[in-house]
């Protein structure tokens, strides 16, 4: 409700920066960011932290109002009240998501994540009276990792980074018990959403899928004469080439 229009802002801008006659790399060193974060910001690929909208406002000689609206205004312009407001509520929320969305995420992923954890189980079971004694262990310790990460991701995980991850070339995010680094992949605000979608699909997916995956590579290893050692390796090989090689080309993608 209460959104910044991003290419409004990113135009207006590139705009104000080239009509006080500064490159990209000038006005950055003045905002003590990259070159690279003022170039995501005026093609509304990210927008800077609500820290730097004063400073930002002061370097291009605007109010913080025009930066936040994306126009000049004429000096004779009067806001209302309700105008004030709306624009205050815009800049308060310049890097969340609202209390709705927040809300009506959270529910919708608590009703996949929540369904596919029941499913999970019922596979289990069943996987377990199929396999008997070649029924591994490493497969329950993956779906517990998958219930923990999932989990956590759906419900926990920060939806935008700190504004520093799009100033800086950052491998690695920390958050709760939570960690992850990509070697040759930078996190930031425009690689981010794109990867914590995988991930939460991933492991949710692979709550359901890791069962089903594992009986029927058990039922061809008959065909190649495979020992359940072999079984598991092939299994672990598949579940970290699912996770992290999209990552890699989505990460590499959006950065």
């Amino acid at each position: 409700m209460y959104e910044i229009d991003k290419e409004a802002f990113g135009k207006f801008l590139a705009q104000q920066r080239k009509a006080k006659g500064y490159t990209q790399k000038a006005l950055a060193e003045k905002l003590f960011v990259s070159d690279k974060a003022v170039s995501k910001w005026e093609r509304s690929l990210s927008m800077p932290d609500i820290s730097l909208l004063i400073p930002l406002s002061e370097i291009l000689e605007v109010s913080v109002t025009e930066l936040l609206e994306g126009r000049l205004f004429p000096e004779e312009t009067h806001m209302e009240p309700d105008q004030v407001e709306l624009l205050v509520k815009k800049a308060l929320t310049f890097s969340e998501e609202t209390p709705e969305k927040t809300r009506a995420r959270k529910k919708k992923y608590a009703l996949l994540f929540g369904g596919s954890c029941l499913l999970a189980l019922l596979e289990l079971f069943a996987g377990y009276w199929y396999l008997a004694e070649n029924f591994s262990q490493d497969l329950l310790i993956f779906e517990a990792l998958c219930f923990f990460f999932g989990g956590y991701l759906c419900f926990f995980a920060q939806e935008r980074l700190p504004g520093y991850y799009d100033e800086n070339n950052i491998s690695a995010y920390s958050h709760g018990p939570f960690r992850i680094n990509l070697a040759g992949i930078h996190f930031n605000n425009s690689n981010w959403p794109k990867l914590l979608a995988y991930m939460r699909i991933w492991f949710t997916a692979a709550l359901v899928a890791m069962p089903v995956l594992f009986i029927l590579i058990f039922i061809i290893s008959g065909s190649f004469s495979w020992n359940v050692n072999q079984v598991n390796k092939i299994f672990v090989l598949l579940f970290l080439a699912g996770l992290f090689v999209p990552m890699y080309y989505l990460g590499r993608k959006y950065q």
